[in-house]
């Protein structure tokens, strides 16, 4: 059994989804955002750290997985976002937790069958395969499909593409403290 943090970050929302693994089943235990606001930089980002800390704290969880940086078109938007997901996996760092990384196009073609695929499409692959009554929050079920993702991962269910003999794509990372 694992209990795994997936994070969607961002510089107004932190999207959230905590999971369980048990054998080959995953079952949700909770999922939502973090609300970023403030004035100054240094205040939202704390706001991400403490709110991702927080959700540590409060779920314990084994492992965390977070969506990898992606290049936008807006280099402002891109740094801000870098920023916050840098925040959250110090966050998961400083509670021990290995830290896995996934590019969202992976995350949209292992949770929704095409790498293509939108956040009204994701949000009704998670629900789905969570067994959900409702559809989750769109950050709530980006951060579900990245925990998902790695549950799937860890059971070698997700073709890595360019992956070969055992060695892991840049699709795909992971990092631990101390290593």
């Amino acid at each position: 059994m694992a209990i795994i943090l997936g994070i969607d970050p961002g510089s107004r929302k932190t999207g959230y989804g905590v999971i369980r693994l048990e054998g080959h089943k995953i079952h949700y235990i909770a999922s939502g955002f973090i609300r970023i606001t403030g004035d100054t930089l240094a205040d939202k980002l704390q706001q991400v750290y403490a709110g991702v800390s927080e959700v540590i704290a409060q779920y314990r969880p084994e492992q965390f997985a977070i969506e990898q940086v992606f290049m936008s078109k807006n280099a402002d938007s891109a740094l801000k976002l870098g920023q916050a997901r840098g925040v959250a996996i110090v966050a998961a760092a400083n509670h021990g937790l290995p830290v896995s990384e996934y590019a969202a196009r992976l995350v949209k073609q292992a949770v929704a069958g095409k790498g293509s695929a939108d956040k009204v499409q994701i949000q009704h692959m998670v629900a789905s395969i969570l067994k959900l009554n409702d559809l989750p929050q769109s950050d709530a079920a980006d951060a579900l499909a990245i925990a998902i993702t790695h549950a799937n991962s860890s059971l070698g269910l997700v073709a890595m593409s360019g992956r070969s003999s055992g060695r892991r794509s840049s699709s795909w990372r992971s990092w631990q403290p101390g290593r």
